[in-house]
């Protein structure tokens, strides 16, 4: 796919993308909301840099690196992905407080309906702020969302300086441990 213009990113803002759910899933993940790249594309964590895909894969969630394109093969690997906020922006930081509790209200009731065994967070000052868990920390969570385990893991975009790709791979990694080690359900 031939790489957006600043008018196409521009006219991307606040376009929703469909999630990526389905029944028996492992791990939902959910991302803070599209970024413009995403908007443009309509698949998730599409901009160029974004290391969701590669952090994945590096995991062993996926048998091959997976192109944003090739989303909807995610349920095959007892994957999905979903969004906290839908409508698309250039930066997280344009979403209010208040916005993302809302959205925290309508993922609890995706994941009541879906059910994945684990819904995992990426983004922890979103998790934060759509949960009011000031405190929470990148790992397992205490607390269920839809009756779900949680788990939240750094924001795989190329703003996140704190993480490199091994880094994120590492905690990804975890995740997978510890759903290859707990009972299956």
């Amino acid at each position: 796919m031939p790489r957006p213009t600043r008018e196409q990113l521009a006219a991307a803002h606040d376009r929703t993308i469909p999630d990526v759910l389905g029944p028996g899933l492992d791990v939902v993940f959910c991302g803070i909301n599209p970024g413009l790249y995403s908007g443009f594309t309509g698949h998730h964590f599409a901009r160029p840099g974004n290391r969701f895909w590669p952090a994945l894969h590096a995991a062993g969630f996926t048998p091959r690196l997976l192109r944003p394109d090739e989303q909807d093969r995610l349920p095959e690997f007892g994957l999905g992905v979903t969004n906290l906020v839908a409508r698309a922006t250039a930066r997280a930081d344009e979403l209010s407080a208040e916005e993302l509790r809302a959205g925290g209200e309508v993922l609890t009731r995706t994941i009541a309906k879906h059910k994945p065994r684990v819904l995992a967070v990426v983004g922890i000052t979103a998790y934060r702020t759509a949960f009011d868990k000031p405190k929470a920390a990148v790992g397992p969570q205490e607390d269920k969302v839809g009756g779900v385990d949680v788990w939240v893991l750094p924001n795989p975009s190329g703003l996140n300086a704190h993480y490199q790709l091994e880094g994120l791979a590492a905690e990804f990694r975890l995740l997978r441990e510890h759903l290859r080690s707990a009972p299956p359900r």
